[in-house]
C-alpha cells in the first residue's frame, strides 16, 4: 500500500491519513508506506503510529511496486500514477475545487482530478452521493468508510459534566490563515455575548497573528492535549464555510462538551439541532451570540445538550472499527479490475470543455465588469466636473452681489 501525502504537517485531514495507515499496518497485515510529495522546511509533526509506517520521500517510492497506490489530496493526484502499482484509488475528504475562488486555475485542477481513473473511498454521505452523481449512471460505486475517533485518547466520562454556574466556557478550533474556517467570525460572535463567557482559541499555527477576542490562544497541541482541553469546555464552537466531515465538534463530544455550528456540509454526519449541538445561520454574529446567550443563561438546556452529545459520541465507531472498514475498502480495490479507460476519457474530456466554458465566461464577466467600472469613474468624473461647475456658478451670483454691494458702501 502507498498513500501519498504532500507533507506530515499538523492538520486533521493529515491526522485521519496517518491513522488509517497505522491501522491497516498493525491490525490488518497491510506493508504501508506513506510517501512524500514534497520537500518540507518544518519538522514533520509527531503523529502517533508513525513508527508502524515507512516513510518514503517520491523518487525512492518510484523504484517500488504496490498493489494499490492512493492520493489524499488534488495535488497528489499529479504523482500518483508516477508509482508502479495494480490499482489506484483516491481517499476523498473533500470536493477539494471549494477551496478556491472561481478565478484561480486550482479550482479547475482540483475539480478535473475528480476525472481521473481510480476507485474512490470518502468518509462522508454527502461527498460519496456529489461523486457518484459527478460519475453519472453506470459509474462505479463510491467507497463509504467513516472516520474513527480514537477512544484511548478521547475518553469519555461516565455522565456528562454539570455546569450550574461560571461563565460559559467556549472553545474555538481552527487556523486563522485559513478564511474559510471562520475564526475571526467565532471569536466575533463569543465576544457579542451579553453572559459571562471565556474563551480559547486552539490553532494548528505555530506562529502567526490571530483574530483579538481569545482570553487564551494555544498552538499546535497533540491529541491528549486536545482531549484535556475539550473535557475543560462547555462548547465546541466552529463556524466553518468548508469541511469534509469535521472532527474537532465531535472529539469534543467525546469529552462531554456541546457544539455550536454551521450548517457545514459534513456536519449533518452527526449535529442534531436541540439534541445534542445548535446550528446557527451563515454570517450571523449576533443571532450566534445570543444562542451561546441562551446556554450560557439556560443550564438546563446545556446539561441537555452535553448529554445529547454524550450519547452521539458512544455510537460513533473507533478508529479500530473504521481501520477495519478501510482494510475492506482496499481489498476491494485491489480484487476488482481497472476501470475503463473509454468511460474515463470521455468522463474527462467533457469536464474539461465544461470547465473551459467556465473559465472564458468568468472571462468575458471581468472584461464587462471592468469595463463598467471604467465607465461609471468616468461618468462620476464628468458628474462631479458638471456639479462643481454648476455649484461655483451658483455661488458667483452671490458673491457678485456682495461685493457690489460693499463697493457702493464704500463709495458713499
Amino acid at each position: 500500500m502507498a498513500f501519498l501525502t504532500q507533507d506530515l504537517q499538523l492538520s486533521g485531514g493529515v491526522g485521519v491519513v496517518v491513522e488509517h495507515a497505522s491501522q491497516l499496518a498493525r491490525r490488518h497485515g497491510f506493508d504501508v508506506s506513506l510517501v512524500l510529495t514534497q520537500q518540507q522546511a518544518e519538522p514533520d509533526w509527531a503523529f502517533r503510529g508513525l513508527e508502524h509506517l515507512h516513510v518514503v520521500p517520491l523518487d525512492e517510492a518510484r523504484r517500488m511496486r504496490f498493489d494499490v497506490a492512493v492520493s489524499t489530496w488534488w495535488e497528489t493526484a499529479d504523482q500518483l500514477f508516477d508509482l508502479s502499482a495494480a490499482r489506484y484509488a483516491s481517499f476523498v475528504q473533500s470536493l477539494e475545487d471549494r477551496f478556491y475562488l472561481p478565478e484561480e486555475p486550482e479550482r479547475m485542477a482540483a475539480a478535473l482530478a475528480l476525472d481521473l481513473p481510480v476507485r474512490f473511498v470518502t468518509e462522508a454521505r454527502w461527498i460519496v452521493r456529489c461523486l457518484e452523481a459527478l460519475r453519472g449512471p453506470g459509474g462505479d460505486r463510491v467507497l463509504f468508510v467513516r472516520n474513527g475517533v480514537a477512544k484511548d485518547v478521547f475518553v469519555s466520562p461516565p455522565a456528562a459534566p454539570v455546569a450550574l454556574r461560571g461563565p460559559l466556557r467556549v472553545l474555538v478550533e481552527g487556523s486563522a490563515q485559513i478564511a474559510f474556517k471562520g475564526v475571526g467570525e467565532a471569536l466575533a460572535a463569543a465576544g457579542a455575548m451579553d453572559e459571562a463567557r471565556s474563551v480559547t482559541l486552539v490553532t494548528p499555527d505555530r506562529e502567526g497573528e490571530v483574530p483579538t477576542g481569545a482570553d487564551e490562544v494555544v498552538r499546535a497541541v497533540p491529541h491528549g492535549e486536545m482531549a484535556r482541553l475539550y473535557a475543560a469546555h462547555d462548547v465546541v464552537l466552529k463556524l466553518s464555510r468548508v469541511e469534509g466531515m469535521f472532527g474537532p465538534p465531535l472529539e469534543g463530544f467525546h469529552m462531554g462538551a456541546t457544539c455550536v455550528v454551521t450548517p457545514v456540509t459534513g456536519h449533518e454526519e452527526y449535529v442534531r439541532h436541540g439534541v445534542n449541538g445548535m446550528v446557527v445561520d451563515w454570517d450571523d454574529v449576533r443571532g450566534t451570540a445570543r444562542m451561546l446567550d441562551l446556554l450560557a443563561s439556560d443550564r438546563a438546556l446545556l446539561h441537555r445538550l452535553r448529554t445529547g452529545a454524550l450519547a452521539t459520541a458512544r455510537a460513533w465507531p473507533s478508529v479500530e472499527q473504521s481501520g477495519a472498514f478501510m482494510a475492506l475498502a482496499l481489498r476491494r480495490i485491489a480484487a476488482e479490475p481497472p476501470p475503463s479507460p473509454q468511460a474515463v476519457g470521455r468522463r474527462l474530456v467533457r469536464d474539461l470543455q465544461a470547465n473551459l466554458a467556465v473559465s472564458q465566461r468568468l472571462t468575458i464577466d471581468h472584461t464587462i465588469t471592468s469595463g463598467v467600472l471604467k465607465d461609471l469613474r468616468e461618468q462620476n468624473a464628468y458628474k462631479v466636473g458638471v456639479w462643481l461647475r454648476g455649484a461655483f456658478l451658483r455661488l458667483s451670483a452671490p458673491v457678485r452681489r456682495v461685493r457690489w454691494w460693499l463697493r457702493s458702501r464704500s463709495e458713499s
